[in-house]
């Protein structure tokens, strides 16, 4: 089950190259099903086998990234797979640099952010709003038009 080239590389799990490919496609439910089938094993069988060449393959990779991170001067924590890890301490420093918002954020903070953002901008507020003035030319032209129609019908 394992073949072991050389003392240096981790072992490694004999499986068909499609089901390889499969692997390293991130295809797992079908490499399973396909080694299942090929090799009359079972899915619990396929699966073992496809999780410990997955295993050995992330190990091949952690060393490279290690010796490589180690020539550069990186120190090997910051190259690790282990995504919890990674997550925790990404959140950890995200919430000691970023300052924290209130968890209360009204109408009025946003509407001060955007007048900063304008004012920053160097925009000046009109006097009337857009709407408020096509309101008052509706007005102002249906008042023109009552005072015609008044004129000749009156």
């Amino acid at each position: 089950m394992f073949d072991s080239d050389s003392g240096s590389k981790p072992a490694k799990v004999k499986l068909p190259k499609t089901v390889v490919m499969m692997v390293e496609k991130g295809n797992l439910v079908m490499a399973i099903k396909t080694l299942a089938a090929d090799e009359n094993i079972s899915m619990d069988a396929a699966k073992s086998r496809i999780d410990a060449y997955e295993l050995a393959l992330k190990n091949q990779q952690q060393q490279k990234l290690n010796s490589i991170a180690n020539k550069q001067g990186i120190p090997s924590q910051a190259m690790n797979f282990d995504r919890e890890t990674v997550e925790d301490d990404t959140e950890r420093l995200i919430k000691s640099k970023v300052k924290s918002t209130p968890t209360e954020q009204s109408f009025q903070s946003l509407q001060e952010g955007v007048n900063s953002q304008l004012n920053d901008l160097g925009y000046k507020k009109p006097l009337l709003p857009y709407w408020a003035k096509r309101l008052l030319i509706i007005a102002i032209i249906m008042a023109g038009l009552f005072w015609i129609m008044w004129r000749v019908f009156g």
